[in-house]
């Protein structure tokens, strides 16, 4: 349990009763759907190219994911009966397989894996290790690496894979099989030779070989530039490898997280603790700022804290860890949060990418509501072990 001051957590208290009525509210409105992007106080869903729902959207796990928090926290049978609604619609994903992603990581764990966690579900437990299954499918063993995308990019990695990896050793240890973690291990690997850079900045794409595993280029991806350090990125950086350390046990990947939350921490407090899309954007440009990277960096820290707080040698960063992470939240929860029951979109001036999507710019996205509460559930006391076992490892 995180050692926080009375104070905080009983801002936590306060911030999670406003969310409870809200998010009671939005189950009742948006029921059994795939919300994506919140614009003027309507959840809408990414559609297909047929303009119907798009089952294998990457954000798909979210809205489950938060009803399984909402039904842990009050153990109302309505949350249960909707997140497993999705789950049933979700099956459509993994029986047309053709379009799905690296992300099966994001979409399964919070949908399926939780669900698992909180009621001992067989049927939950089946769906994730059919996505493990697929997720292992798209490793490529000659380059080490997990493919992201589908189309031409068969060489193509991305940071935001770090977060999927989790899927991967739950799936081991549920069957006592070590390919899996083999392949976390083998991607994280490459992620941190080519994605990682020496000052704790971060790619968001890199082009590998894909006979071989070798470095082509970083194109710019979601941030401003090649070479640029997109914020959502390093907070997805930042996690990624601190769960895949509490996974693993490798120090390594502790190591890299850490050089990760050195830079973010050394660039946060000058932006007032709400991240711009990209910390390397030019300063004569408009400001634009993506709130979910913020609340998926608090996350990332209050996760660096709690590893890092009971070693003598990290007092100093642990305390910036948990300070930093609680000053985010609170400058967000202040000035960016919408607690109108009648509206959806929990967490306001998120940005999906700095380039273009002006529909998916400065509005609410539903991993952005769904970190957030993770983090303030974590403040209360009342953390679940989602990206990891009960037990730690």
């Amino acid at each position: 349990m995180l050692q926080i001051s009375v104070e905080d957590r009983q801002w936590a208290e306060t911030t999670w009763e406003k969310i409870s009525v809200k998010m009671l509210a939005q189950c009742e409105r948006l029921g059994a759907s795939f919300p994506y992007a919140s614009i003027d106080g309507h959840y809408s869903c990414k559609k297909n190219d047929n303009m119907s729902p798009n089952v294998y959207w990457w954000t798909n796990g979210f809205w489950p994911g938060i009803l399984w928090l909402m039904y842990n926290a009050s153990g109302d049978n309505k949350y249960l009966q909707t997140a497993r609604a999705i789950e049933e619609k979700l099956d459509g994903a993994l029986s047309g397989f053709e379009g799905l992603h690296h992300d099966v990581g994001f979409m399964w764990t919070l949908a399926s894996v939780l669900d698992f966690r909180l009621t001992g579900d067989n049927t939950a437990r089946r769906r994730a290790l059919h996505a493990a299954n697929i997720l292992a499918g798209r490793f490529n063993p000659r380059g080490k690496f997990i493919r992201a995308w589908n189309r031409d990019c068969t060489g193509w990695i991305i940071i935001d894979s770090m977060m999927n990896l989790s899927l991967l050793y739950w799936a081991g240890r549920q069957t006592n099989d070590p390919r899996f973690a083999f392949i976390a291990e083998d991607h994280a690997d490459t992620a941190m030779r080519c994605l990682v850079r020496e000052d704790g900045s971060c790619n968001h794409i890199a082009v590998l070989d894909p006979l071989n595993g070798t470095l082509v280029e970083t194109p710019a991806g979601q941030g401003y530039a090649s070479g640029s350090s997109w914020t959502r990125g390093q907070a997805w950086a930042m996690y990624g490898f601190a769960l895949t350390y509490l996974n693993s046990g490798h120090i390594r990947y502790l190591e890299t997280s850490r050089r990760i939350a050195k830079y973010f921490c050394g660039k946060i407090a000058r932006h007032g603790f709400v991240p711009p899309v990209d910390f390397r954007s030019p300063d004569n440009e408009e400001k634009i700022i993506d709130t979910s990277a913020g609340v998926i960096a608090s996350c990332a820290l209050l996760t660096l804290y709690e590893i890092s707080h009971n070693d003598s040698g990290q007092t100093e960063n642990a305390n910036q860890y948990l300070r930093d992470a609680v000053n985010i939240l609170k400058t967000i929860e202040s000035k960016y949060c919408d607690y109108d029951p009648s509206a959806d979109g929990l967490v306001r001036m998120a940005t999906a990418q700095y380039h273009n999507k002006l529909d998916e710019r400065h509005v609410s996205l539903i991993y952005g509501d769904y970190f957030f509460m993770e983090a303030v559930n974590r403040l209360r006391g009342k953390e679940i072990k989602i990206w990891q076992d009960q037990n730690g490892k």
